[in-house]
């Protein structure tokens, strides 16, 4: 799992860059800068204003592809649902308290095995808002 600098969300709308800085994940822990984002990310069924993580997925088990794997913030303080990956691998999320949220990916097989990963936001440092 890594950020990718060129991702970009909503049909290009925004990049990585324009939500984070310096991402990256080591032994088990994102570390970086997430900006504040005043107005959301709607296209991305994000409304409120507030800090988002882009992440790119890979490096999954052996034999599974981005269509075995699903991911989510946990606790999710907006009630969203895991999410599959798509084919660009990126998922975003909405980091409300970095100290007690975690990022979940489960890879699971046709079997039903399951691979369970927790990474952990604390490392992360948040930009001030505008207080806008």
């Amino acid at each position: 799992m890594s950020p990718d600098d060129s991702a970009s969300y909503a049909g290009g709308e925004i990049g990585a860059s324009d939500i984070q800085s310096d991402v990256a994940v080591n032994d088990g822990e994102v570390t970086g800068e997430l900006k504040f984002i005043d107005g959301g990310i709607p296209a991305l069924g994000f409304p409120d204003d507030g800090y988002y993580l882009g992440l790119k997925f890979s490096n999954f088990a052996e034999g599974l592809t981005y269509e075995n794997v699903k991911v989510s913030i946990e606790p999710s303080a907006i009630g969203r649902e895991p999410q599959t990956l798509d084919s660009d691998k990126n998922a975003v999320f909405k980091v409300t308290d970095k100290d007690n949220q975690k990022i979940k990916v489960v890879q699971s097989d046709n079997a039903g095995h399951k691979n369970i990963q927790y990474f952990g936001l604390s490392g992360l440092e948040l930009e001030a808002s505008t207080g806008a």
